[in-house]
């Protein structure tokens, strides 16, 4: 490995997928600029006196690093080791040194058992290392310590820097609100989140879009729908995803929040986030809710035409309702004919016909009515057998009308639905009277 790579920092990235999406998790291996931070800080104290390193370990150390510049991490390792062998001849500072370049070497292999292994040999050293090499290692180990699903072991070595650090770096607490949220332990992983934004806003430091990410997280877990509101409010603010925009409409919606839930979804639109059929086909289902369905209609005929939303029965029939609502009924009854074709029950033609009765198109109405109750699945067939007698009367055609309403007042008495019996038999009354007075016209040759 490469001088320049081997001391260079590193960075772990570990990306866990969580219930509202994915919670990218950093953890730092090797030298880090917190735990410099720490160093820094450490400087200030006065300083440990540490042993002096001799010239031949000097030189031992700079044969070691020349072959890792060189890429024969083998061999130095191979010497490195050795050194070890002979552990007597070292105090405890060059010990260190060489644990800590087998720590690195190590690393370079991606040999996590053995790295922490060497850290751990460094503090083993203590009080002959100095104050920056100890809290560095320290907190080298509690990011190794958390790749390797060790968090316990995390925790704790992460608490000790904070602990030894002066003035910590919110990064190192919001390292430790994740090995909670590993270790399950949600409402202190939210406290010591917070506790990290609070401290990088006193700091007017720019706060992670992933720490907003975990803790948005951690209170859907605990169902704390308040506080997941307050935080999609600000991802939304500061980090304008469609993710995060139809997940606070759709938290609005739950709770309840409808004029809430309309405008997100009226931003998410002017976004231009609503990009898949679910997106649009909800943002419809609510502008009807609201009692807009002009624009329900407009953007769902959109979305069909431009192929995002598939012509399907369900589909269309929301589409439908939704131009009958804002009186577009020419319109409606277009859609209601194309997705009654696709429908397994009769209630699309059942719509249908009602709006062929509407528009005095007794002919279409009563062969609509007809498919309605052939294909059947519906749920007050009676209404559907009372439009069909009215649209055979339009017709003139009183005997059918008269078969038909004498069958729908007895399946209403049946179902004991005494309003529509009674329609029925007004009906039948009518239809009876307006026969016997075209009979009487007849006669009289009028």
């Amino acid at each position: 490995m490469k001088r320049a790579v081997a001391l260079a920092t590193r960075w772990l990235v570990v990306t866990m997928i969580v219930g509202l999406g994915s919670i990218a998790v950093e953890s730092v291996v090797g030298f880090d600029p917190t735990a410099a931070n720490a160093q820094e800080n450490a400087r200030k104290k006065k300083p440990r006196r540490v042993p002096n390193m001799t010239e031949a370990t000097f030189k031992k150390l700079a044969e070691i690093q020349e072959l890792m510049d060189a890429d024969d991490n083998d061999g130095a390792i191979l010497i490195a080791k050795e050194m070890l062998e002979r552990s007597r001849r070292y105090n405890g500072n060059e010990l260190a040194q060489v644990h800590n370049m087998l720590a690195v070497l190590y690393y370079g292999k991606e040999d996590n058992p053995n790295v922490i292994y060497h850290y751990e040999q460094i503090l083993a050293q203590v009080p002959d290392i100095t104050e920056g090499m100890e809290t560095s290692t320290i907190y080298n180990l509690a990011q190794l310590y958390f790749v390797e699903e060790q968090f316990d072991n995390s925790l704790e070595y992460i608490e000790k820097w904070i602990t030894l650090a002066e003035n910590p770096d919110p990064k190192a607490y919001y390292f430790m609100g994740q090995v909670y949220y590993q270790m399950q332990d949600y409402p202190q992983s939210i406290e010591t989140i917070e506790l990290a934004i609070r401290i990088a806003k006193e700091r007017s430091m720019v706060i992670k879009e992933n720490w907003w990410s975990l803790l948005r997280f951690l209170y859907f877990e605990l169902e704390n729908w308040d506080k997941v509101i307050e935080i999609l409010e600000v991802l939304v603010k500061e980090f304008p995803k469609r993710a995060y925009w139809l997940q606070l409409a759709g938290v609005y919606g739950q709770e309840d929040m409808e004029d809430q839930q309309l405008q997100a979804f009226e931003a998410a639109h002017v976004a231009g986030f609503l990009e898949t059929e679910s997106d649009l086909m909800t943002y419809g289902g609510i502008l009807l809710q609201n009692e807009n369905p002009w624009r329900a209609s407009r953007y769902m005929q959109e979305a069909v035409d431009a192929g995002i939303i598939e012509p399907t029965a369900k589909n269309l029939q929301q589409l439908g309702q939704a131009y009958q609502l804002a009186q577009e009924t020419d319109d409606a009854i277009t859609v209601f004919e194309a997705a009654g074709k696709l429908s397994d029950d009769g209630n699309i033609y059942d719509r249908l016909s009602a709006l062929y009765l509407e528009k005095d198109r007794f002919f279409e109405c009563e062969q609509a009515a007809k498919q309605a109750i052939d294909k059947g699945g519906l749920r007050k067939a009676y209404n559907t057998e009372i439009v069909l007698g009215m649209c055979q009367f339009n017709q003139d055609k009183f005997t059918d009308a008269r078969k038909t309403f004498v069958e729908a007042r007895k399946r209403t008495r049946d179902l004991k639905e005494r309003a529509a019996e009674r329609q029925c038999q007004q009906w039948i009354a009518y239809i009876d009277n307006t026969v016997k007075r075209n009979q009487q016209l007849e006669a009289a040759g009028l």
